[in-house]
């Protein structure tokens, strides 16, 4: 039974590996036995991620790309061939949230920042779409592959003061849907596509909307922990095992699936 989950010997490659939840991922998989490319934009984040990942023994490079550039990608692909000679596994991290973007508890929806919006749907909508054109096709080559994006509880329902974060992931939702029967039906079961919906998670980019200066809950985390059957915000390492699944032989007839991460938020009604 635990050679269905495994990854060992699996090359991932981790879009926002720099960031909280890619470095979280990244450092699971490495001690699961991947081998992982790490990508990131910043030089810097991506370097000392790739020395924790050595730290914890694990075969891993870490490689500066832009997920919004083609040719990027594309060289991206060119290094990581060149390192292991194919691509198992494409997890597609990398994305985020601008304050621009983010309305205001009282701040008309005409006010926010058109350039943030467009800033946020693309990162997080295009910054999908392009490393699954690249690494999709490594993996029709070989017929063989499991990608999995990261949607979120914003695409269930309509979430207030996000609506650029929540336009992105409901069409990153639909494109999941799209790519997994595209490549069934085209290169057969070997190549799978599905996606987390993580729940609540506090983090650099939502701590100001979820914790006050003093360390309470602001009113909006009342209102999640109050939806959230579990009582409780996420552990971030609390979406590995579902990565992981989604990843390994276990989940080989698994395609198409938005899977909730979220202590039952998504399925509370509230009473």
């Amino acid at each position: 039974m635990n050679g269905l989950f495994s990854i060992t010997g699996k090359v991932a490659v981790i879009t926002g590996a720099g960031g909280v939840l890619g470095g979280s991922i990244a450092r699971h998989f490495v001690t699961q036995g991947a081998k992982v490319a790490a990508l990131d934009i910043r030089q810097e984040p991506l370097d000392a991620r790739v020395a924790e990942l050595h730290a914890l023994g694990g075969d891993a490079i870490g490689i500066v790309g832009n997920v919004l550039d083609m040719e990027s990608l594309r060289q991206v692909a060119d290094v990581v061939a060149a390192r292991w000679g194919q691509v198992d596994i494409l997890l597609n991290i990398a994305g985020g949230n601008l304050p621009g973007a983010t309305l205001g508890v009282e701040q008309p929806f005409h006010e926010m920042k058109i350039a943030d919006w467009e800033k946020v749907t693309t990162l997080n909508l295009n910054g999908t779409v392009y490393p699954c054109m690249i690494f999709g096709k490594m993996m029709a080559e070989r017929r063989s592959g499991a990608i999995v994006n990261v949607s979120s509880m914003a695409a269930y329902a309509a979430l207030t003061r996000v609506p650029g974060y929540s336009v992105a992931k409901t069409g990153i939702s639909n494109f999941t849907q799209w790519l997994a029967t595209e490549m069934a039906l085209k290169y057969g079961d070997g190549i799978r596509v599905n996606a987390i919906a993580p729940g609540f998670f506090i983090g650099d980019q939502n701590r100001s909307v979820l914790i006050n200066p003093d360390g309470s809950l602001t009113d909006r985390s009342l209102k999640i922990i109050a939806k959230t059957p579990m009582k409780r915000f996420g552990d971030i390492a609390e979406l590995n095992g579902a990565v992981q699944f989604l990843c390994s032989d276990a989940a080989r007839f698994v395609t198409g699936v938005i899977l909730p991460v979220d202590g039952g938020f998504s399925a509370f009604s509230g009473v």
